[in-house]
């Protein structure tokens, strides 16, 4: 079943693979997936081996409304990082670095199960939100690359709270603030 759906995640992304699909390629029946894993969400964050479950760590990100919303982010991101989970999501990043296959996944769970929910709150259009979701996601793709995986200094060693002062205003503006987006004058937002 996880093969199953590693390979529909990656061909389809995640609202495109269903669980009717993915048990019909392992070749069961929708209900035993349902029984083992619950819902799609809880499938694909198994499939991905995914080090935390943003279901559960969203509504600390979420917390103080969309004025409080970058430096939740930043400090969700050191917390989920810092923590047990290091090691498996390091050994998933780097493997979205060289394998293509991986990096759909990684993709998907970053826009399906995190961004998507972070910029929903906002009430933005779609392809503005899509657009501050993907800044959003190259600040946090290299923190985790610089802090994490490359341990380059003075970062890698920096507090969570000097990491959330440093980089929240940053992830904040890409969020609410004025930015110059693809294909859009900065007076159009």
């Amino acid at each position: 079943m996880l093969a199953a759906a590693r390979t529909a995640f990656a061909e389809r992304g995640f609202d495109g693979a269903s669980i009717r699909v993915i048990a019909a390629d392992a070749g069961v029946d929708p209900a035993l997936v349902h029984h083992y894993f619950g819902s799609k969400d809880k499938l694909f964050l198994a499939a991905i081996e995914a080090p935390a479950d943003p279901e559960e760590l969203l509504p600390e990100a979420l917390a103080g409304g969309p004025d409080q919303l970058g430096a939740n982010v930043v400090r969700l991101l050191v917390k989920v990082w810092d923590g047990p989970t290091r090691a498996a999501g390091l050994a998933l990043v780097r493997s979205a670095v060289s394998n293509e296959w991986t990096a759909r996944l990684l993709r998907e769970f970053l826009v399906a199960q995190v961004l998507r929910r972070v910029v929903g709150t906002l009430d933005l259009p779609a392809a503005e939100a899509e657009a501050r979701g993907s800044l959003v996601a190259s600040q946090l793709i290299g923190v985790v690359m610089t802090r994490y995986v490359l341990q380059v200094e003075p970062l890698a060693s920096a507090s969570a709270d000097e990491l959330v002062a440093a980089v929240g205003p940053t992830v904040q503006r890409y969020l609410t603030g004025q930015v110059d987006l693809p294909g859009r004058a900065a007076t159009d937002l």
